[in-house]
């Protein structure tokens, strides 16, 4: 599935993924390939991408935490995410 994260400032990353887990307000969920469709908003917390490579500006990379080779993790304040056609949009703050 294909992964954009978007902040105000800038866009983030797009890429093929694997999986996404996003801290939701009722709680932390995953996001695996073929998930029916969702419109969620997000709470402070990271939000868990795991993918077989990792492309990121010099900007964006500065703000990503590297767990291994195929994890990487991004901190937010806020946000809203939205699954649909096998493609997820997120929208950071």
């Amino acid at each position: 599935m294909i992964l954009e994260i978007v902040s105000p400032e800038a866009s983030l990353f797009k890429g093929e993924v694997t999986s996404v887990s996003v801290p939701g307000v009722d709680g932390s969920f995953q996001i695996l390939n073929n998930h029916a469709p969702i419109v969620s908003l997000l709470q402070k917390g990271t939000v868990k991408i795991t993918a077989p490579s990792f492309s990121f500006s010099k900007e964006a990379a500065k703000l990503f935490s590297k767990i291994d080779d195929q994890n990487y993790a991004l901190a937010i304040s806020s946000g809203t995410i939205e699954m649909k056609d096998n493609k997820v949009i997120v929208l950071a703050d």
